[in-house]
Order: C-alpha cells, then sequence, then structure tokens
C-alpha cells in the first residue's frame, strides 16, 4: 500500500475515534449542572443543592447508588461512580452560594391564613399530640440546615416538599436507620404536608446564611443520619 493512502487512513481513523473526556471535576459536575445550575432557575423539580452540607449531598449519591432514594436519571448518573468522585461533588456544591431566585409559584401559592399558621406551627412548635418534633430542632433556627448532614428547608418549591414527603410516606425514600424523616412524615397528615410546603416555600432565604456548625442534643428522634458520636457522622442522610 502506497505510504501516503496508509497515512490517509490512519489519520481518517484517528479523526472518527472518540475523543475521552476529560478527567476533571468540572467534567464531572457537568452532568449536575444539566439540573442543578448553580444560577437558579426556579425549577419546582430539581431542588436547590448548592450550600448544603456536604456530608447531606454526598449521602444523598450514595442513597441514590444503593436504592434508597428512586429516580432513574440520578441512579444512572451516580450508580458507577467511586466514592472519591462522590466526595469532591458534593463538596464542590456545598461551597457554592449563589442568590436565591424568586419563589415558584406552586401547590402552596394559594395556602390560606390558617394553613400558613398551622405550617408555621409545625416548624416553630411542632405538634405534641402527634409526637411531630419542630423542624427547628433538627434543621436549625434559622431552617439552613446543620453541619454535616442535615440539610436546609428553605428556598424549596412547596410542590418539591410535598413530592419527597410523599415519597417517605410511600417509604420510595429512605435514610439510614433510624429513619427519623420516615417516622415524621408517616405521623403527617396530608393536611400538615400541605400547611408545612406552603409556609416554607414562602420564607425569604437569607443568602448569607450557612449551615449551623451544631445543634443541642440529643435530638427528638434518633437519627441514622446524625449520629451522635463525630466518628459515625458518614452514615446515612435524610
Amino acid at each position: 500500500m502506497p505510504i501516503l493512502s496508509a497515512l490517509s487512513i490512519t489519520a481518517a481513523a484517528l479523526a472518527a475515534a472518540p475523543m475521552a473526556a476529560p478527567d476533571t471535576l468540572e467534567q464531572r459536575i457537568a452532568a449536575c449542572l444539566s439540573c442543578h445550575s448553580v444560577k437558579e432557575r426556579s425549577d419546582a423539580y430539581f431542588p436547590r443543592i448548592a450550600g448544603k452540607p456536604a456530608g447531606y449531598l454526598y449521602n444523598q449519591l450514595r442513597n441514590f447508588q444503593n436504592g434508597h432514594r428512586h429516580y432513574p436519571m440520578m441512579t444512572y448518573m451516580v450508580g458507577h461512580l467511586p466514592d472519591a468522585y462522590l466526595r469532591e461533588i458534593a463538596d464542590y456544591f456545598a461551597a457554592q452560594h449563589p442568590p436565591y431566585p424568586p419563589a415558584v409559584a406552586g401547590s402552596g401559592a394559594n395556602a390560606s391564613a390558617a394553613q400558613l399558621a398551622r405550617g408555621e406551627a409545625l416548624v416553630r412548635q411542632g405538634d405534641a399530640g402527634k409526637k411531630i418534633p419542630a423542624c427547628v430542632a433538627c434543621h436549625g433556627t434559622a431552617l439552613t440546615g446543620v453541619e454535616p448532614s442535615i440539610p436546609g428547608l428553605l428556598g424549596l418549591p412547596s410542590d418539591y416538599i410535598n413530592a419527597q414527603f410523599g415519597n417517605w410516606k410511600s417509604k420510595t425514600r429512605r435514610a439510614a436507620a433510624p429513619d427519623c424523616m420516615g417516622e415524621i412524615a408517616a405521623r403527617l397528615s396530608e393536611a400538615d404536608v400541605a400547611a408545612l410546603s406552603a409556609w416554607l416555600s414562602k420564607q425569604t432565604p437569607d443568602t448569607a446564611a450557612r449551615p449551623a456548625a451544631s445543634i443541642p442534643q440529643p435530638l427528638p428522634l434518633a437519627c441514622g443520619s446524625f449520629p451522635a458520636s463525630p466518628a459515625a457522622a458518614q452514615g446515612g442522610a435524610q
């Protein structure tokens, strides 16, 4: 075969060969940003993950891997990622603190004054009769979450909050045992969930706020996502 022809064939083969994706953090988070853009888009279905505690984000990625949470796209994207990649991705998003977008009008947009009052009462005082602890008892008085693994509750659309409580009630979302959020969800009525999601979605988050460094213990319920000992803090997540 003439040398020029051989070189032409080789060049064509090289041109047709797929380019290997660069093994960088930017490449690994590219798929994440298609839905969880750091520059918020006020999407009711893809929650804000920027600024959440890294331990919480890491545990959620693990939960999608092991079947504790179910969303096909997430399972597909993280199913084969090594642990080091998951931690790197979690650390990246935890360090991002963009401004919050305007609130999304959802199912909580038309909540009545009575519903909002019930929602605030559940958030701040809970309901002793139903053995429901106050949200602030675990998620912090500012509702911005607690390091290393309790998420903030502000900046989430009411429809997303409703969906997550529905997932806990149906046990399609689970956490490390004892699953405190699963227990709480089971005690909340549908009306309670609607009131909670409406009130939370109407609060204006402070962009300067950060997850609390600690929280008074013991927690109202035993919670596998927030073990008492720091050495065990890499367990499950809410």
